[in-house]
């Protein structure tokens, strides 16, 4: 981790060996590396709490806490060097990932109590997608989370362009490669040909000139 900065943050990526406990339900490639880690800010109980508090009392304050409270442990968030991965679910797993290939547009949100307390949503749209695709809910500094898919982001696209580079480069290098080739065997062909042509011409004039000496 980064020394003052969000305990989310990783100081450097991380790959499946060396990713905290209880990540089991996230699977990488082998090229792919964690970025980020998170989960819902603690503070985001709050409004919870505001509502569960003075319901306690009819058991259903309770049930509200209670709900909040399972939903953000049991809440994961992750960006990796390739893509976005999200986990949820109390009683069952569910886990959405997002690649950044796909991913069209990135905006965050704050709410009354994540403007007061430094938590909000940043969420992921994606071409072709109805809307948002993924959402990063109640996360610490949301606009750095924003910042930091938009670097990912940008830098697949740089890997990009660099891999399209190359790979022009390589055809150029194949046809020329062919053009050679192909000027090789026609320069191959027409020596013969001109060496034919030679003495049919020398042949031709002998002929000529024993005529001329019979006369």
């Amino acid at each position: 981790m980064l020394l003052g900065a969000p305990p989310s943050v990783m100081s450097s990526p991380s790959t499946d060996a060396t990713l905290p406990d209880g990540f089991d339900w996230l699977s990488l490639d082998p090229e792919e590396e964690v970025v980020w880690i998170g989960k819902p800010h603690s503070m985001s109980l709050v409004p919870a709490l505001v509502i569960g508090v003075p319901l306690s009392l009819v058991l259903v304050g309770l049930a509200i806490i209670a709900s909040a409270y399972l939903s953000r442990e049991n809440t994961e968030y992750v960006i990796t060097t390739e893509a976005l991965y999200k986990k949820r679910g109390v009683v069952s797993r569910d886990v959405k990932r997002v690649g950044f290939e796909k991913v069209q547009d990135t905006s965050y949100s704050q709410d009354f109590f994540g403007t007061q307390f430094g938590y909000g949503s940043v969420d992921i749209s994606t071409a072709g997608g109805a809307g948002v695709e993924l959402s990063f809910d109640n996360v610490e500094d949301p606009k750095r989370v924003q910042e930091l898919v938009n670097e990912r982001i940008r830098a697949r696209d740089r890997r990009g362009d660099a891999d399209d580079g190359e790979s022009a480069a390589d055809v150029l290098d194949d046809v020329l490669a062919e053009l050679r080739a192909i000027r090789a065997a026609v320069e191959g062909d027409a020596a013969p040909a001109t060496r034919d042509g030679g003495v049919d011409h020398d042949a031709t004039t002998e002929t000529g000139s024993s005529a001329a000496d019979e006369e």
